[in-house]
């Protein structure tokens, strides 16, 4: 590991790593705290309420889970896996558009995507209606369609959204395959299939189980969709218990059960970015030349691009600018969708800045030493944490010093704070901070990665301290790093969801509490434009991911 020059003048060098260091241990120990008071809410027994959970809850819950993640992860992996090799090696037409048109459903949350499609789908919504007036049908008895709120139903709206993760990741892996190790296959006979199942496929496997594990994560994590759609899971069996039964311990029993899920999905995702390190031995080797389909195969491969495209994207995004504008012709703006955009703006603002400084005092005290890749690592693991679970391990050591400063006011005063974190706006931002840190940590990091020592050493030589180092030097040549953070952690905030509903304060809304809030009463068409913004700002990062992610060179 390279480290930050810090010998003249020593006495500010020395105060600099230690100032990183005791900075960076109190970003981390924040990062363990929910967690280590998850473990000890567990552990501190729910009464009688945990027979009842392993009878009634759990294995309803844990069934349920299981099969959605099953399915969700075969589903995501053959649509992605699928659509990767047809735009990484094949020229058929729409190809070129179809390589930034797949990444769109990433754009639309998924309990936005439930949202839309249990309003579209109704026996009385725009689907059927369309469908029957095709068919020359008047009542809605005469057509079936499946029934989108069930565990399939569920299955292939989460399929069709998450595709996108093992998408790029599979893409990139194909687009990285050695031109040799394909023409060898095919002067060895082996078609166009079988080069892709016992050459390409295998090459790729590292990269396709790191995108099919972040799309098993953000599964997981989801717990609009999944109550909208008639599913208990895990995640929505924290959030019914904490809520429905007042029992915290009995959450966070729950919660820990699925911490340890989440953990072997990370383990089986770090196994997967070893793995590529060997698989992508050939990446600056030629790449493989794309063969030109024939008008059927063409034709197929276009269907097979445009399905998860208008399933993803086309149909929710169309459905709910449609009803948008409608309610808007009816009612005008609402002046609640206004204050809560205002709402979500302000706090996903305020929790971008504290991660990005957060994500950049953790960089900057890796870079010089004080900071080890082991606490770097813990530091980025609230991304790995459902919203869910975060919340619960937060509640505790929250309501503990709001206790503890309430104690020592009543002690020194005779006035009693209350609660001070706990049900306030902060408590959401920590929970932001926590969650979205990985972002610039994994952003900032890579960015340090393309700067030599070199520099600090010559800025160092002209006299500058090392803080004037990093203000000089690290941070203009980080500025695309950290704009692209800040872009993503902006917008994860702005959407995300379960920390929210349990961590906002008391008649606070955001417009994802808002989507939430409509969907749960059943006033669809109340939601659409708040959906409709989100929808609107997610296509930020998206666009960026898909200009990051095209190949320099065609």
């Amino acid at each position: 590991m390279t480290t930050l020059p810090l010998q003249a003048p020593a006495r500010k060098g020395i105060d600099l790593r230690r100032g990183l260091r005791w900075g960076s241990a109190a970003v981390v120990l924040l990062v363990l705290l929910p967690l280590l008071a998850l473990v000890w809410t567990a552990a501190s027994g729910s009464g009688d309420l945990w027979p009842h959970l392993i009878q009634n809850v759990l294995p309803v819950a844990l069934k349920d889970t299981v099969l959605l993640v099953l399915g969700v992860g075969i589903l995501a992996g053959v649509v992605g896996t699928g659509t990767a090799w047809l735009v990484a090696t094949c020229r058929f037409p729409g190809r070129g558009a179809f390589e930034w048109l797949l990444l769109l459903p990433l754009a639309i949350p998924t309990y936005i995507q439930a949202f839309v499609y249990v309003d579209a789908v109704h026996p009385l919504g725009p689907i059927p209606t369309a469908i029957r007036g095709l068919l020359g049908m008047k009542s809605p008895r005469d057509l079936w369609l499946p029934e989108v709120r069930s565990l399939t139903g569920c299955i292939v709206l989460l399929g069709f959204v998450l595709y996108p993760y093992v998408y790029l990741s599979a893409r990139a892996a194909f687009l990285v395959q050695t031109a040799s190790a394909i023409d060898a296959a095919r002067t060895l006979g082996l078609g166009a299939w079988e080069t892709f199942l016992r050459i390409a496929l295998p090459l790729a496997r590292p990269a396709i189980a790191v995108g099919v594990t972040l799309a098993l994560m953000e599964t997981i994590n989801d717990v609009g969709a999944s109550e909208f759609l008639g599913v208990q899971t895990l995640t929505l069996s924290i959030y019914s218990t904490w809520l429905n039964r007042s029992s915290l311990p009995g959450a966070a029993q729950i919660a820990l059960f699925m911490l340890v899920l989440m953990l072997a999905l990370v383990a089986l995702e770090r196994w997967g970015r070893r793995r590529l390190s060997v698989a992508n031995v050939g990446a600056r080797a030629r790449p493989p030349v794309r063969r030109t389909l024939g008008a059927g195969q063409g034709a197929l491969a276009f269907l097979f691009c445009l399905v998860p495209v208008t399933l993803g994207f086309l149909l929710p995004a169309g459905h709910l600018l449609h009803t948008a504008w409608r309610r808007f012709l009816f009612n005008g703006l609402p002046e609640t969708v206004l204050v809560e955009a205002m709402n979500t703006a302000l706090f996903a603002a305020v929790g971008t800045g504290i991660a990005l400084a957060c994500g950049l005092l953790l960089a900057v005290a890796f870079r010089s030493g004080a900071l080890s890749s082991v606490a770097l690592r813990v530091a980025s693991l609230g991304y790995a944490v459902p919203g869910t679970v975060l919340a619960v391990g937060l509640l505790v050591p929250l309501a503990a010093f709001d206790n503890a400063v309430s104690g020592v006011s009543t002690q020194l005063f005779g006035v009693a704070t209350g609660l001070l974190l706990s049900g306030s706006g902060a408590a959401l931002i920590i929970a932001y901070v926590i969650r979205f840190l990985a972002i610039p940590v994994g952003g900032l990091e890579a960015g340090y990665g393309r700067i030599g020592t070199t520099m600090d050493m010559a800025a160092r030589s002209l006299g500058q301290t090392p803080g004037g180092v990093i203000r000089r030097v690290h941070l203009p040549l980080l500025r695309p790093a950290l704009g692209s953070a800040a872009l993503l952690v902006f917008v994860d905030c702005m959407k995300e969801l379960p920390a929210t509903l349990m961590l906002r304060p008391l008649n606070f809304e955001t417009l994802a509490s808002h989507v939430y809030g409509e969907a749960a009463r059943g006033t669809y068409e109340d939601g659409a434009l708040a959906a409709l913004l989100i929808v609107l700002v997610g296509l930020a990062p998206v666009i960026l991911l898909a200009r990051l992610s095209r190949p320099q060179a065609e």
